[in-house]
């Protein structure tokens, strides 16, 4: 038997291979701690340093995020009531509760999850399960991430200009629902091809051997073991789509009705906020509206971190 075929020698080979490869990353590491500047001062100390650079910038960032939601809640908890919350507006808007417009964020953002959810899994699948790897799925990625980094304004004017006057559907909840889905696809896609990269790739070859295609592999074995991440990529799309307000004001428009087609119009809870504070018609409702928002979009952070810990 040649060697090239001997189990035993090829497991040697890949044992030899892996130890050769650990020498060379800590040769590496060695070389280049060794070409580093000289120190003035003890390495005891710069780490000390560091140790405080870093710790202030973190407790900086948790000091800004605790004086946003404590200056939201101090001005906007004394005015929410159970008639604020499922009252109606009166009047110029400036009045009454904001049941409509609740209903309105939680519509559209439930269509556009709908619309968003099974294309953004079906793509990360195929990136991640089907797609060779090369230029192509580079690209896609890149366009991908290109679209996440895109203004919520220029998403806004692009589903007006395409879902409100090009298909002729004017301004309504599903105009908004598919711009908002624009919005989605690029962090749930992402999420999604991660998440099922992570699952470990003996448990696909256990599969295998076992017999099962690929499909059986993908759809009852890699996906419900990355339902956890993919879960968590998904609520945080919803809270992305739920506090844009460019969007939903150039394609759902202002009114104050409570939708019931796809085809009605409405008015979200951010772009009722951007009123009253824009037009200072009401600065005590927009601060309880602030609050309500501010507690729906926390809740979904919240229930996507419980599900990131339950998936691990």
């Amino acid at each position: 038997m040649s060697a090239s075929n001997d189990p035993d020698m090829q497991g040697g080979g890949v044992a030899d291979g892996a130890q050769a490869e650990q020498v060379s990353s800590a040769q590496r590491i060695k070389r280049a701690l060794a070409n580093g500047k000289s120190e003035r001062i003890s390495k005891n100390t710069s780490n000390a340093i560091m140790l405080g650079v870093f710790r202030v910038a973190a407790a900086i960032t948790t000091l800004v995020l605790i004086a946003i939601i404590a200056y939201v809640v101090i001005n906007g908890l004394p005015h929410i009531s159970l008639d604020f919350i499922f009252g109606w507006p009166e009047g110029v808007n400036a009045e009454g509760g904001i049941w409509p417009t609740i209903v309105s964020t939680v519509y559209v953002t439930a269509l556009a999850m709908l619309i968003c959810t099974p294309i953004a899994v079906l793509a990360a699948v195929y990136l991640a399960e089907y797609a060779k790897q090369g230029r192509l799925v580079n690209i896609i990625r890149y366009a991908a991430d290109t679209l996440a980094s895109v203004p919520s304004i220029v998403m806004g004017l692009f589903g007006y200009a395409l879902f409100v006057e090009a298909m002729g559907l004017g301004l309504s909840m599903f105009s908004a629902a598919m711009a908002l889905a624009l919005l989605m696809l690029p962090i749930i896609m992402r999420t999604t091809e991660e998440a099922i990269r992570a699952v470990p790739r003996y448990i696909r070859w256990g599969a295998y051997g076992l017999g099962a295609t690929k499909w059986q592999v993908v759809s009852r074995i890699v996906l419900p073991s990355a339902f956890g991440r993919i879960a968590t990529g998904i609520v945080l799309g919803i809270g992305r789509a739920i506090g844009e307000t460019a969007v939903v004001l150039y394609t759902m428009g202002q009114a104050i009705n409570m939708p019931i087609s796809p085809l009605d119009s409405g008015r979200p809870m951010t772009v009722h906020l951007y009123l009253l504070a824009n037009d200072g018609i009401n600065m005590n409702a927009a601060y309880g509206t602030a609050l309500l928002l501010m507690a729906i979009i926390l809740a979904f952070n919240l229930f996507a971190r419980w599900l990131s810990r339950k998936s691990k």
